[in-house]
């Protein structure tokens, strides 16, 4: 299923990407530094869900209170239920 959020507290303005039996794939950054999002959604892809959340959840941007990587984990966390 595709999921699409609304990151906040980031240039990013939208994250989408696929679930599908617990496996995170086509993750797409609108906006944002484009190497860091292009970056990010490629190492995920195809990472299980629970294991991207580990890995990505807390990551800070400078002196910001979250990241693109953060809010990715968010999103996930938020379509799992």
């Amino acid at each position: 299923m595709r999921y699409d959020y609304t990151p906040s507290g980031v240039c990013s303005v939208k994250i989408s990407f696929d679930l599908s039996d617990g496996i995170v794939s086509n993750i797409v950054f609108t906006r944002g530094c484009s190497g860091n999002t292009q970056g990010v959604s490629r190492l995920a892809e195809g990472m299980r869900a629970e294991e991207l959340i580990s890995r990505l959840e807390g990551i800070k941007c400078g002196t910001k209170g979250t990241s693109c990587p953060d809010q990715l984990a968010k999103a996930v966390k938020k379509a799992l239920g």
